[in-house]
């Protein structure tokens, strides 16, 4: 039991970092001010290089001066300065970071909260890269083949974004081949765009691939975007795939609006089914009410489980109440303690993300 009370609050823990890293990480704060970039990717690095350093600037897009009231460091391996004077409309400030570089031979990434005036919420800037203890080959440290190009990794992820904004993010990609490489991409999903700088990637080099995804209206949730590259005309045997969240966009709502919107209200927020056999079928059932002044919507249920299933009401008038129903197949999970994830995603400025949780033993 103390096990899976451990797996419980870690998995709380994940959901509440990544709905709060990914809540203010775009480099447009809306109309105040906007960076050229929230990460910086020093890419492979070694040991023996030192500290590392770099530089962000902030353009302010507003019409009135901006401050830069705070940054802070999520360790005391990463130090920073940035410009205390009030910055003009249409001028820059520049936030200079660096990293101590001695953690050990680890992929790292360090993140910078800046608070400024006039912007609701913080925007967290990246410092990422590879440190190794001696200099790896290309196939050891992009492992992963499409074609002649080699990634880090099969899967990339762009976190969590809202309807009408775009997130972005950033991998380092290689050629494998014996001439440069010019990558194109093709069969790409609706709300996704690619990048790679430079290109043509020189033959045996390393260039960037910045890949970004627009929150588009009806695509909520939990989704996967896939795009298939194209190296000198030859289509790669497989596509890439970048994983995103979208919720709703509650940017140009009044603080009147707020108060009268929908509120899911849920009686449980995990239900246990006890110790059952592997393959028995669970039903998961949650009973819910709006009780906002506003139609409650929920957009889409998300479950992390092959196997499983969700029914119920999804509008609910003010003042009314639900059900929610979870049917989840058990026979391809493995035995042991299990915590499965319903993650809904609704209209509720409130609460636009709800987690229920499913919990119990497979024997």
């Amino acid at each position: 039991m103390k096990q899976f009370q451990h797996i419980f609050r870690t998995a709380i823990l994940m959901i509440c970092i990544c709905i709060s890293i990914s809540a203010a990480s775009q480099g447009k704060a809306g109309n105040t001010v906007t960076f050229d970039r929230t990460v910086y990717d020093f890419g492979d690095v070694l040991l023996s290089d030192g500290a590392l350093s770099c530089s962000f600037t902030m353009t302010n897009t507003s019409s009135k001066p901006v401050v830069i009231y705070s940054v802070t460091t999520s360790c005391g391996c990463t130090n920073v300065n940035w410009s205390r004077e009030p910055i003009l409309p249409g001028k820059t400030a520049k936030i200079s970071a660096s990293y101590t570089n001695d953690e050990g031979p680890y992929p790292f990434d360090k993140t910078l909260t800046v608070h400024i005036s006039d912007v609701q919420k913080p925007v967290i800037l990246r410092l990422r890269g590879i440190s190794h203890e001696k200099k790896k080959s290309l196939a050891e440290m992009y492992p992963v083949r499409y074609g002649h190009l080699g990634f880090r990794s099969k899967e990339l992820k762009c976190g969590n974004l809202e309807r009408g904004n775009v997130k972005s993010d950033e991998t380092r990609i290689a050629n494998f081949s014996g001439v440069p490489a010019e990558v194109k991409f093709t069969d790409i999903s609706e709300g996704l765009s690619l990048s790679v700088n430079p290109n043509p990637i020189p033959a045996g080099g390393v260039a960037t691939m910045t890949f970004s995804v627009t929150g588009i209206e009806g695509i909520w949730g939990k989704n996967s975007y896939s795009a298939t590259p194209v190296v000198n005309g030859e289509k790669a045997p497989e596509h890439i795939t970048v994983n995103a969240f979208t919720k709703e966009n509650f940017g140009g709502m009044t603080k009147a609006e707020r108060d009268n919107a929908a509120r899911p209200m849920f009686k449980a927020s995990s239900y246990s089914f006890g110790k059952v056999r592997q393959g028995t079928k669970v039903k998961a059932q949650w009973e819910f009410s709006n009780a906002g002044k506003a139609e409650l919507k929920i957009y889409k249920i998300d479950i992390d489980a092959e196997k499983a299933s969700a029914s119920g009401t999804t509008v609910l008038k003010t003042g009314e109440k639900g059900t929610l129903t979870v049917e989840l197949d058990t026979s391809t999970m493995p035995k042991g303690e299990t915590l499965v994830i319903v993650t809904l995603t609704t209209n509720s400025p409130l609460r636009p993300i709800v987690n229920l949780f499913i919990n119990g033993w497979l024997e």
